[in-house]
């Protein structure tokens, strides 16, 4: 029908834009998963289409992620468009050491009322004291216990570093 767009395709525009806008080549990228539903060619050139060094923070809908079976035979291919790929990775900013995961802490659950829920909660890490960013939920929630969900949901947006390092210097 004319007038009426792919929203699929809007929201790649939108994100595209915003990701070149705010994106160097020189910048580290971390994209805590979930790059599209199915994993789709097409998002993997999307990605490899952005500036920046990118690692993936694979998520439940990346069929890297260990959730899968068959995630060791696609890495190689999926390999030519991150830098690194893993489940979680623990990082260091300004002084503040903190984690990345697709999942909030295992505690945290992800249904709508917050409580923990069985699933995935094999590949959720404990709360064992680090600060935690993340994605998964797709909810409004920013600032929640000892974890920042990063979500594009949460900030109709990429979250800088800034950012990140005033939440960490806030909870320090």
């Amino acid at each position: 029908m004319p007038g009426l767009e792919d929203p699929v395709a809007a929201h790649d525009t939108w994100l595209a834009s915003l990701w070149d806008q705010s994106v160097s080549s020189d910048d580290q990228v971390y994209v805590l998963g979930d790059i599209s539903i199915n994993g789709a060619q097409s998002a993997l050139d999307w990605i490899s289409a952005r500036p920046g060094t990118k690692h993936l923070i694979s998520g439940n809908h990346d069929p890297v992620h260990p959730a899968h079976r068959t995630a060791v035979k696609l890495l190689p291919k999926w390999n030519q468009y991150f830098d690194t790929i893993q489940p979680f990775m623990r990082r260091k900013l300004n002084g503040h050491e903190f984690l990345l995961s697709h999942f909030p802490y295992a505690s945290y659950g992800d249904g709508p009322d917050r409580k923990p829920e069985t699933r995935f909660e094999q590949y959720r890490l404990p709360e064992l004291g680090l600060p935690l960013l993340h994605g998964h939920t797709h909810g409004q929630e920013r600032d929640h216990d000892n974890m920042f969900h990063v979500g594009i949901d949460a900030w109709k947006g990429l979250v800088p570093q800034e950012v990140v390092q005033d939440w960490l210097n806030g909870i320090s």
